[in-house]
């Protein structure tokens, strides 16, 4: 059970409206490597982990994770706010206003939708943890990426905090899988 605080985790400013800055970070909302595909990657895959330890870590991340969605559908949401129809067809986003409006959506940057086929789910607990960290490294270079296409200093700054964030988890992962090793070792568990 979690207790919802109504705040965002970090705070979001844009400088002003800028659809193709809006469609390259949506990536992150829908995308491969975004944060939707981590947080149910994490709350998922907590059922078959073998410690109680290890599976507050991905309910804990996982979390998070949705934390930072809801930060990225602020920043796609601001940055596209009272678009034109116009600046939407110069971004390349008429046909997600044909589909949706400006209304969000899970998409990656050049408009595939979201699908379950970008998490997994092993089973195998040393699998699971070295994919989640590379997962974790994959959104951090996504956050480079997003951070180098910014020309706006407020989102840079969000796009900088989900980064750093990136590199935690991927340390916490990190520690976990060590935690979880030595465990299956001890119990001769292969």
């Amino acid at each position: 059970m979690w207790v919802y605080e109504k705040k965002l985790q970090y705070p979001v400013n844009v400088s002003g409206k800028n659809v193709q800055l809006a469609k390259w970070i949506i990536t992150q909302y829908g995308g491969p490597d975004g944060e939707l595909a981590a947080s149910l990657r994490y709350l998922n895959q907590r059922y078959s982990i073998p410690t109680e330890r290890a599976k507050a870590t991905l309910n804990d991340i996982g979390t998070e994770e949705l934390a930072h969605l809801e930060i990225v559908g602020t920043l796609v949401h601001k940055l596209t706010k009272d678009a034109s129809i116009a600046e939407l067809k110069a971004a390349d986003l008429a046909g997600h206003y044909a589909d949706h409006d400006r209304a969000l959506f899970y998409v990656d940057a050049v408009g595939n939708p979201w699908t379950a086929a970008y998490i997994q789910a092993k089973g195998d607990p040393i699998a699971d943890l070295t994919e989640n960290m590379a997962a974790e490294q994959k959104a951090r270079a996504t956050y480079n990426w997003l951070i180098n296409l910014s020309d706006d200093p407020q989102v840079t700054d969000v796009l900088r905090f989900l980064r750093e964030r990136e590199v935690v988890h991927f340390q916490r992962f990190g520690e976990t899988l060590n935690y979880v090793q030595q465990y299956l070792d001890e119990k001769k568990c292969y």
